[in-house]
């Protein structure tokens, strides 16, 4: 029996440790991530899959924390998906301990990991998917993934989940901003936390306004939530709504699309990796370097390079500053 069998037996077995593991794998693409990946997809797409999104300081962990408390109610198994900033000395999660969850490590039905972002300005780390898939297959029945809070360029989260909550707060101008940021586009339901502050019907007001000047989006109506995680207030309406959504998608078609266009950017993002690394065995040493170090040095365009290197008709002529040696 292989490790990875081994640890996908006991995984399944409900062994946390396993788990743990398997997702150390495919996050960090060791030996038998592909392996992982291979057994458990046949087995996803069971799961509802939750985004948390929203500038930082909105409050997203604290609402993630009260979510799982509610539907540990009515499921068995729920997961926590929480892409923190990468440290800039070790590439792990800074805010690894989850601090504001730490009510919820106590439930053996609750599965919390924290994943890095590891610098990308999505708001999500690359295998975020493959970790959510992984998770869905273990037989969670709700994944919640909170993103990192990086505001207007964190719109990657739709590629995962299948509702996206876009969490703001009263009085934090973020009524103004969401009209800028593509971060509204992809919301699925809209969430004012915080509303034991002042301003919160108003912000609901100004937000559910402002819905009703966008493009509609098929026969879908955002709906607009207030929250208090402190109070635990708006807690059962928000679940209700994501829900709905839920329900909606799939009699509409929507819930397909999205998984269709998931998939498509995975399996893209894969092949750019897979050709890149098949080009860089063929060229050799220095070869792909030489031909950057020419476009640097003006003797051909980047479109040009791209046709050299793809056809695999580069110059043997040395680079202008490049010896031949290089």
């Amino acid at each position: 029996m292989t490790k990875v069998v081994d640890l996908l037996t006991k995984a399944r077995q409900g062994h946390v440790g396993a788990l743990a593991r398997l997702l150390s794998i495919v996050e960090n693409e060791d030996a038998g991530a592909a392996e992982i990946v291979n057994a458990t997809h046949a087995n996803t797409g069971n799961a509802h899959i939750i985004g948390i999104t929203g500038p930082p300081g909105a409050g997203k962990s604290s609402l993630v924390s009260v979510l799982v408390a509610a539907y540990r109610a009515s499921y068995p198994r729920v997961a926590v998906v929480a892409v923190d900033p990468s440290s800039p000395f070790t590439g792990g999660a800074i805010l690894g301990d989850r601090i504001r969850m730490r009510d919820r490590f106590l439930d053996e039905g609750v599965f919390i990991r924290s994943v890095a972002n590891r610098g990308h300005s999505g708001g999500l780390g690359r295998a975020a998917r493959r970790i959510v898939n992984v998770l869905d297959a273990m037989g969670f029945d709700i994944i919640l993934v909170e993103t990192v809070g990086v505001g207007q360029e964190e719109v990657e989260v739709v590629r995962v989940v299948d509702t996206v909550c876009l969490v703001t707060i009263p009085g934090a101008g973020d009524d103004i901003q969401a009209i800028k940021s593509g971060i509204m586009e992809i919301a699925d339901v809209l969430v004012v936390n915080k509303a034991d502050r002042p301003g919160a019907d108003r912000a609901v007001k100004d937000f559910t306004q402002m819905l009703t000047l966008g493009a509609p989006r098929l026969d879908w109506k955002i709906p607009v939530v207030k929250t208090s995680s402190a109070a635990n207030t708006g807690i059962s309406e928000l679940i209700v709504e994501i829900a709905k959504h839920r329900a909606w998608a799939i009699e509409s078609g929507d819930a397909k699309r999205r998984v269709l266009e998931a998939n498509r950017n995975e399996v893209e993002a894969l092949l750019r990796e897979r050709v890149l690394r098949q080009l860089a065995a063929q060229l050799g040493d220095g070869r792909f370097d030489e031909t950057v170090a020419r476009v640097a040095n003006r003797e051909i365009d980047p479109y040009g390079a791209v046709d050299l290197l793809l056809g695999s008709k580069l110059d043997k002529s040395p680079a202008v500053g490049v010896s031949a040696g290089t």
